[in-house]
């Protein structure tokens, strides 16, 4: 009985996390969206930087909550790795690893852009700046900041990307979630590393590629996140997986 017991816990636990990555992936996506599909797109004019200051001004305390938003959205980010790893060990071990050192590279280089939403806004909310610096200069300095946001994010999506990859090939590996997650996910990686060296590579074909090559990246990410949160996973198979690996 106190073995059935232990099991039953095992079970309760492994779908706890599951269905934990589930909703971490949710304010993931939803703090994502409204940082990059309603902040800074609403703020940013491009190729202006005396509009985009001026918006950034106007909404300071709107861009100070996409900081803030995107503080959270890390720190869900770290939990959600930490939860990938538990959830495909069972499948590959080395490779859950890959997964978990791929994604934390990712959110390092992606904590850089915080830093930078905050460089945007300094130099125009900032007296001493003012003293010394002219208006223009200091348009410049935020608009040179959003800019560096914005490459330094792609770069972060590269190794996002590779992270997808690792996640897809382990799910359609796995015998405790669906196969089609997994190739959602592959889809999502090559998406977002699609979308990344083209910006670097040739920033016209990005240009003609977004936002639209996204949006795969946004179905596939939503398809496994709501799968997390509403189904988890199957835990006779990943108990199965777990006790393979294990002999």
């Amino acid at each position: 009985m106190p073995q059935q017991d232990g099991l039953q816990s095992g079970q309760d636990r492994i779908q706890l996390g599951a269905r934990s990555a589930g909703l971490l992936y949710l304010f993931i996506i939803v703090l994502g969206l409204f940082g990059e599909a309603y902040v800074r797109a609403s703020l940013v004019v491009p190729g202006n930087p005396a509009a985009t200051a001026q918006r950034i001004l106007d909404g300071a305390f709107l861009w100070r909550l996409e900081i803030a938003g995107q503080l959270v959205l890390l720190v869900c980010a770290v939990a959600l790795t930490s939860l990938w790893y538990v959830l495909l060990r069972p499948v590959h071990r080395n490779l859950a690893v890959a997964v978990a050192c791929f994604g934390l590279v990712s959110l390092a280089v992606e904590s850089l852009c915080v830093l930078q939403l905050q460089a945007a806004l300094d130099p125009l909310v900032n007296g001493g700046l003012a003293r010394v610096a002219s208006a223009e200069q200091r348009q410049a300095a935020s608009y040179a900041a959003v800019i560096a946001h914005a490459n330094t994010f792609g770069v972060a999506l590269v190794f996002f990307g590779v992270q997808c990859l690792l996640v897809g090939h382990l799910i359609r590996k796995s015998t405790y979630l669906p196969a089609l997650l997994g190739l959602a996910m592959q889809v999502v990686g090559a998406c977002y590393l699609v979308n990344s060296f083209a910006k670097f590579i040739h920033p016209p074909l990005q240009d003609l590629l977004f936002p639209a090559i996204l949006l795969p990246a946004f179905l596939g990410e939503s398809a496994v996140c709501l799968w997390l949160l509403f189904k988890g996973v199957d835990e006779t198979g990943w108990r199965g997986a777990r006790s393979l690996q294990a002999a």
